[in-house]
């Protein structure tokens, strides 16, 4: 199989690196990410106005790209600047509306693509435990209208949003893959609140809660009780999306720490040149080339069936969350102590590492879905 990429994407990779390299430096991306909003307005729009964001989605949703390769182009870039604007839950509920929208709810994804309008994943729950199907906010006909209560965590991105995408259960138990139902909630609407605080890694997250908000049937994405299918495949995507990411993030460790090592010193001679160090680092260098074929595997089953998708997204999540560990953890050891200051970036890279571990499930969790896929 050719995994090269095409003229187009080669092109917008070489655009976006460029961009990021030139506008969005550290002390750029450190300032906003600590920066009360947790982003900035205008580079959102300047992504927008680079395709940037319109990549992300087909063609026949007003993007120009949508593959599995894309979103990986894309979102390595974004690694490797430790972006922190809003485009993985931009991708994901953009993709879940694209997936089951009608042509209304369809017809807002221009305000995503144009960067108009900032939008939120609202599924996790502080007892979920990365579950998909675990959903506990419950979602009651009464009358024409549904009735929404509950309460969803670390909603990124979600003091600024203007639309939220909500998961409920409708029926069943709290565990069940039947009776999720997915709503597209307005940030203003009648009883939902927002408590946002600040990111470990940067950017900013909140807290949502919903007390008895009223949704007509025109929030409703898709058809009630049959939610999970969209979920996992938008969340799927997002998935893909960080492990890029994270290829992105373990380059640029990589850089900073060889540089390092060829230029330190001890006893009269860079370190580099230590062979206990250069076994070190060539273990490192494998490691990473092994998280990039993941994800190129998991970028070419994006379109597959259900089954070969899941399993590679779980497999590159797998991947990504062990070696990004690994690679945050050598990567500060070989720079010694000064690798855990906060002026120095690669300090930023290993944090984003890690926690990309931890958002849309862990390896731990990846691993044990990887294997029960594979017995369905």
């Amino acid at each position: 199989m050719n995994f090269q990429h095409t003229e187009d994407r080669r092109m917008l990779a070489d655009t976006l690196n460029r961009f990021v390299s030139e506008q969005y430096g550290f002390e750029t991306r450190d300032r906003i990410a600590r920066s009360p909003q947790g982003y900035s307005r205008d580079l959102w729009s300047r992504f927008a106005e680079l395709g940037v964001i319109g990549a992300l989605f087909d063609e026949a949703d007003g993007g120009f790209g949508g593959g599995g390769f894309d979103i990986a182009v894309v979102f390595e870039s974004l690694g490797r600047g430790l972006v922190v604007e809003p485009f993985l839950d931009t991708l994901i509920v953009g993709r879940a509306i694209a997936h089951s929208g009608d042509v209304a709810q369809k017809a807002a994804l221009g305000d995503l693509i144009d960067g108009s309008r900032i939008v939120a994943l609202a599924h996790g729950e502080p007892d979920s435990h990365y579950e998909l199907a675990r959903v506990t906010t419950r979602a009651q006909r009464s009358g024409d209208a549904w009735q929404l209560n509950g309460a969803k965590a670390v909603v990124q991105h979600g003091e600024h949003a203007s639309l939220f995408l909500v998961s409920a259960r409708t029926s069943g138990d709290d565990d069940n893959e039947a009776g999720v139902t997915l709503f597209l909630v307005p940030r203003d609407a009648a009883g939902v609140s927002v408590r946002g605080y600040p990111r470990i890694d940067g950017g900013r997250a909140a807290e949502v809660t919903f007390d008895n908000v009223t949704l007509n049937d025109d929030a409703l994405l898709g058809t009630a009780g049959a939610g999970f299918a969209t979920l996992e495949y938008a969340v799927g995507c997002g998935v893909l999306a960080l492990c890029s990411e994270a290829v992105g993030a373990m380059d640029v460790a990589k850089d900073y720490t060889l540089e390092y090592l060829r230029t330190r010193k001890q006893f009269g001679v860079p370190i580099g040149s230590f062979q206990a160090l250069q076994h070190r680092m060539a273990d490192l260098l494998l490691e990473i080339e092994q998280a990039r074929s993941a994800v190129i595997n998991a970028a070419a089953a994006l379109g597959a069936e259900r089954q070969q998708r899941e399993r590679a997204v779980s497999a590159a999540k797998y991947s990504i969350g062990r070696i990004g560990t690994r690679v945050a953890e050598e990567c500060i050891q070989l720079h010694g102590g000064i690798g855990m200051t906060w002026e120095l970036p690669l300090a930023h890279y290993a944090k984003r590492l890690v926690m990309i571990d931890h958002q849309l499930g862990d390896e731990d969790h990846h691993l044990e879905r990887f294997v029960a896929l594979g017995r369905e």
